[in-house]
Order: C-alpha cells, then sequence, then structure tokens
C-alpha cells in the first residue's frame, strides 16, 4: 500500500498555530508555578504600592492665567 501524505497551506497554518499555542501555554503556565514556589518559600520581592501614595495637588489657577514675560 502506497500512502502519499498531503499538506496543503491550511494544514501547515494549524500546524504553526498549534506549536506557537503551546509554547506560550507552557511559558505562562511556568511563570504561575514559579511565582507559587516563589511565594510559598518567601522569595518575593516586596514592591511599594505606589498608587496608594499619589497625591495630586491642585496649583494656583492665577499664575497660570498671568502672561508669561
Amino acid at each position: 500500500m502506497n500512502y502519499f501524505l498531503y499538506f496543503d497551506p491550511g494544514l501547515g497554518a494549524m500546524i504553526v498555530q498549534a506549536v506557537v499555542a503551546v509554547a506560550a501555554g507552557v511559558l505562562l503556565f511556568s511563570k504561575n508555578v514559579m511565582y507559587k514556589v516563589k511565594a510559598f518559600f518567601g522569595l518575593l520581592k516586596k514592591d511599594d504600592d505606589t498608587y496608594d501614595s499619589i497625591d495630586i495637588e491642585e496649583q494656583d489657577t492665577d499664575t497660570h492665567d498671568q502672561p508669561q514675560k
């Protein structure tokens, strides 16, 4: 028996898409696992929460209304 395999461009694109999806899945899964391992051993860096420390001060509006020299 002779089996002739034919790979059309659609099948090639599907194979490339599957390889990219597997690579992305492994990358994201391993990143999540490493985060949990580091958290378990207490190796995570303590980042300061910058969003709580943002203070927006209102400036005087009359200094902006004057023409600049």
